[in-house]
């Protein structure tokens, strides 16, 4: 892979500039922070493309991706569309010798990834997804606490996320667009949780209920499932599980739990708890969780680019997370569970 010279020779654009979290607007100010240049954007609404022009004075703007990739001096591409639009938009931008970084989740199964991660390999170019929350500091902290040996062995994480509510009437809540109701916040917390199961993927099992929110949503039969639920074991007999729901009336503790053999550890974006026994008495430990270090992911994409540091978020292990989704996606489907492909 050919390095540049200095951060200021990457030139940033995006595709997508959707208000929703203006999340465009976020990307391009990250890549400045890290010493890139913002340079076009790429949008089919007219509205959105004003918004850049006003956010970033002098920044090109396209309605067309294919037009942007013939004409503009941008050389790095960050993704963020819906979810079933990442891969053949990464091919394109990377067949036309674009490094590229994809919103999460990367993709939405494992064969999408696949075709991804081959163009990058046979272009020579970078292919990374933005998995800025492996910095949030409530992963961080986790990990600090757990690899200081707090809870011992672990052998089990619960990782979870539930509420009771309709949900909205928007392409997240389409099965053929969002990937189901795994996908969404279900690739941060896999995501977190491969950080502390340091293990190879054996096999997984996903099993879902579906229809009862559907009749009400504008989605109807593509709408997302109620509630998806995924068993991931691993080759070291450890296991992972995953729940997203919209049906449960009584929210679990925390986002993930991690249990080993001398205590739990849980936590949720704000806070932690390590929850131990002691001479028969239970023994609980609070505390907040440091602030994120969420600019490092865009820092690592400058200094892997400029200085050659080995990348974090590498597409393969951007793949690991969806080959659990996609794997639990089919074998609900099947009703058995699936061997995983990808370790």
């Amino acid at each position: 892979m050919k390095r540049f010279k200095t951060p200021g020779q990457i030139k940033g654009a995006v595709i997508g500039y959707s208000p929703a979290f203006n999340m465009g607007r976020a990307h391009l100010n990250e890549m400045r922070q890290a010493g890139m240049a913002p340079t076009a954007v790429v949008d089919i609404n007219g509205k959105c493309l004003e918004t850049a022009k006003t956010d970033f004075p002098g920044i090109e703007t396209y309605t067309s991706v294919s037009r942007m990739l013939r004409t503009s001096a941008a050389n790095f591409v960050a993704i963020i569309t819906p979810h079933n639009t990442h891969a053949d938009l990464a091919v394109q931008c990377l067949r036309a010798g674009r490094h590229v970084v994809c919103e999460k989740p990367f993709a939405i199964t494992t064969a999408e990834c696949d075709r991804m991660i081959a163009a990058a390999r046979k272009h020579k170019l970078m292919l990374s997804t933005y998995h800025n929350r492996h910095w949030d500091g409530c992963i961080l902290e986790a990990v600090k606490r757990i690899r200081a040996g707090e809870i011992d062995e672990v052998f089990r994480v619960a990782a979870h996320m539930a509420d009771y509510g309709r949900p909205g009437d928007w392409w997240r809540s389409s099965k053929s667009i969002s990937g189901g109701m795994l996908y969404d916040w279900g690739v941060h917390l896999l995501e977190y949780s491969l950080q502390i199961l340091d293990s190879d993927i054996q096999e997984v099992s996903g099993f879902y209920h579906r229809g009862f929110w559907a009749s009400q949503t504008a989605w109807k039969k593509d709408a997302n499932e109620d509630e998806g639920f995924a068993v991931v074991r691993f080759t070291n007999g450890k296991h992972l599980t995953l729940r997203i729901s919209s049906l449960e009336a009584s929210a679990p503790r925390g986002w993930l739990e991690i249990t080993g053999t001398k205590g739990t550890y849980i936590f949720d974006h704000q806070t932690w708890e390590i929850v131990r026994v002691t001479d028969g008495m239970t023994v609980s430990t609070k505390g907040q969780n440091p602030q994120g270090q969420p600019w490092r992911f865009y820092q690592n994409m400058a200094d892997h680019l400029v200085k050659g540091e080995p990348l974090v978020i590498t597409p393969e292990w951007a793949r690991r997370p969806i080959h659990i989704l996609d794997l639990a996606d089919r074998s609900a489907r099947l009703g058995r569970s699936l061997k995983a492909t990808y370790r």
